[in-house]
C-alpha cells in the first residue's frame, strides 16, 4: 500500500509536518512513513582529501581529518536517528503508532524518486533545517521545496505554520487540463471527504468556462462549493482572497495553460509560496 511520507529534517518545521501527515496518512487510511536524509553536502558518506596530498601536507594530518569527518559523519546519523524517534513519539500522540522509519544517505530528491512506487501523498516544511523551519508570516522557501515539487510526481503538501485540521480550502482553478484534472483528483479522494470543510473554487482573470463543471463533479461528490471569479495578478488576487475568507488550505495543479501555470515551474514556485501563510497542496 502507498504511504503518506513525512519529509523530516531536524528544523523547527519538524512537528507541523509530523501532524499534518498524521492527519493525512488517517484521511486517507494510509500507511505513515518518515523519512529523514543525510545531505551528501554536507555529509559526504566516503571523504576523500587525496587532492590535498600535493600541498605538501602530512600523512597524519590527513588521517586527522578524515577521522574528524568520520566522527562528524557517525554524530549526524545518530542525530538523525534521534529525529526519526522524536517524529515517531509525536505521530503516535496523533493517532498513528506505527509508522515506518527510514533513514536514507544522499540526496532527498533521489531518495523520493526511488519510492516513487510507494507514495501516495508527500509532506514536506515550507522551509528547513537552513531556514530555521517553518515561518507562517512568509520568508525563503526551502531549496529542497522547489526541486520536489518540479520533480516528483506525486501530490506535495507544504506545510506552513503549526497544523490545524482544514475547515476550508481554495482550489485555484484554470480549466487547465491539469487543474481538471486536480478537480477530479479532489472529488475522488478521502483527504477531505465526510467533513464539514468548504471548498472555494477561484478562478483568476478570463472567462467562466470550466467552472460549471467543475462546481458540478465537486458538488456531486459531497463537498460544499463556494466559486468566485477574481481579477488582477494571480498571486495577489489568491493570497487576498485565502486572507478574506480564512482559508485554510490552498490546492494548485503543478502544471496550468494560463498564468497559474508559470507559478509553479522554476523561480516563480518560490513567488507563491513566498508570502504563504497557510499550507499548499500541490497536485499532479
Amino acid at each position: 500500500m502507498s504511504h503518506v511520507i513525512a519529509c523530516i529534517d531536524g528544523s523547527a518545521a519538524a512537528d507541523s509536518i509530523c501532524d499534518h501527515a498524521a492527519w493525512a496518512a488517517g484521511r486517507l487510511n494510509a500507511p505513515l512513513m518518515l523519512l529523514h536524509v543525510l545531505d551528501e553536502a554536507q555529509y559526504p558518506s566516503e571523504t576523500n582529501l587525496s587532492g590535498n596530498l600535493g600541498l605538501g601536507a602530512r600523512e597524519t594530518l590527513l588521517t586527522e581529518l578524515a577521522d574528524l569527518d568520520a566522527k562528524r559523519n557517525r554524530l549526524a546519523l545518530e542525530q538523525g536517528k534521534a529525529t526519526l524517534e522524536a517524529a515517531r513519539a509525536r505521530v503516535a500522540a496523533d493517532g498513528v503508532p506505527d509508522p515506518v522509519l527510514r533513514q536514507r544517505h544522499g540526496n532527498l530528491v533521489e531518495a523520493l524518486k526511488s519510492l516513487d512506487d510507494d507514495t501516495r501523498l508527500l509532506v514536506i516544511g515550507k522551509q528547513g533545517v537552513k531556514h530555521g523551519g517553518a515561518e507562517p508570516s512568509g520568508g525563503e522557501v526551502g531549496d529542497n521545496v522547489e526541486r520536489v515539487v518540479r520533480t516528483i510526481h506525486k501530490p506535495v503538501l507544504i506545510t506552513v505554520g503549526e497544523f490545524r485540521e482544514p475547515k476550508s480550502i481554495m482550489l485555484a482553478f484554470d480549466n487547465s487540463a491539469s487543474t481538471r484534472t486536480g478537480v477530479r483528483l479532489l472529488a475522488d479522494s478521502p483527504l477531505f471527504k465526510g467533513t464539514p470543510c468548504q471548498l472555494h473554487l477561484v478562478k483568476v482573470n478570463g472567462d467562466d468556462e470550466g467552472l460549471d463543471w467543475a462546481t458540478q463533479c465537486l458538488e456531486n461528490s459531497g463537498h460544499t462549493v463556494v466559486t468566485a471569479r477574481l481579477e488582477g495578478e494571480v498571486e495577489a488576487a489568491l493570497h487576498q482572497y485565502q486572507e478574506e475568507q480564512g482559508i485554510d488550505l490552498i490546492v494548485m495543479g503543478a502544471y496550468g495553460h494560463s498564468r497559474i501555470r508559470e507559478l509553479l515551474i522554476g523561480s516563480t514556485t518560490d513567488r507563491m509560496l513566498r508570502n504563504a501563510r497557510v499550507p499548499h497542496l500541490i497536485l499532479r
